[in-house]
């Protein structure tokens, strides 16, 4: 079993969202449910949750509801350096560390098991996130989404061996003949991008050491960090079963309404 580290980077000054990890969605603050996604998703292993943060508002919130949580600085440019000061905190040394985002409450328990158990069966990659196929239907919702908010939800293209070789806030990749491949079924070819990542320890430091990458700037996406630098990311296919998986995190106040009618429809988690 590897020892796990699972950090939730919880940053109140959004430029898109000021104070969104304290926005309550269905009555219950958004990073109150990304903590208890993060224990029920860990029952079984050995892991240690903790929040990290650079508002005080956050902290004092975190102490009222008895949750672990470390002032970080307000100078961490991605949710990744924030994570590397937070290590560096603590003080340890685990195998795995995981990216938690205090933004994404639809992500369900089972996706922080199934990244853990894929970094045991392949310990060679440097990073590990989840992405989800959508069907013709979530893509279809998530272009009607891309109308109102063209950088809410991003997709990957992963190769034959289950890893990933590009990631976009566009929606890749093209599809010719979209016509003939949807009378063939219902899944689509398109994977969307779960914003959540499980690093192994030391490539999340050699991450940080790293300059910020061209296409990383460009399209706003520190993943594409490890890419632009030849670093392995392995890719776990997930599921939400029943719950609609055409949603990513939540990146301004539509994705709060969104994700409350994705809890009134399916129910929590």
């Amino acid at each position: 079993m590897v020892k796990t580290l699972i950090v939730i980077p919880a940053r109140y000054g959004s430029s898109r969202f000021p104070g969104k990890p304290l926005a309550k969605i269905a009555g219950k603050e958004m990073l109150l449910r990304v903590c208890e996604i993060a224990k029920k998703g860990t029952v079984d292993c050995d892991a240690h949750i903790v929040v990290a943060t650079e508002d005080e508002r956050i902290f004092n919130f975190c102490k009222e509801h008895k949750i672990e949580c470390l002032m970080t600085s307000d100078k961490c440019k991605t949710g990744s350096d924030r994570i590397c000061e937070a290590v560096n905190i603590l003080n340890e040394n685990p195998d795995f560390i995981i990216n938690l985002q205090g933004d994404n409450p639809v992500c369900p328990p089972s996706f922080v098991r199934e990244l853990i158990r894929s970094f045991e069966e392949d310990q060679s990659a440097d990073l590990v996130t989840p992405v989800v196929q959508l069907t013709w239907k979530e893509l279809d919702e998530l272009r009607e989404n891309k109308k109102t908010t063209p950088f809410s939800g991003t997709t990957c293209i992963v190769d034959s061996l289950g890893y990933a070789r590009w990631f976009s806030k566009n929606i890749i990749p093209a599809i010719r003949k979209e016509g003939d491949l949807r009378e063939k079924g219902e899944v689509s070819p398109v994977f969307r991008h779960v914003g959540m990542y499980g690093y192994k320890s030391e490539s999340l430091f050699k991450f940080s050491s790293l300059s910020e990458g061209v296409y990383e700037k460009l399209e706003g996406l520190e993943q594409l960090r490890f890419l632009e630098n030849g670093m392995k990311i392995k890719v776990a296919k997930v599921s939400y079963g029943a719950f609609s998986g055409s949603m990513g995190g939540v990146d301004s106040p539509d994705d709060v309404k969104r994700a409350e009618e994705l809890f009134a429809k399916y129910g929590e988690f």
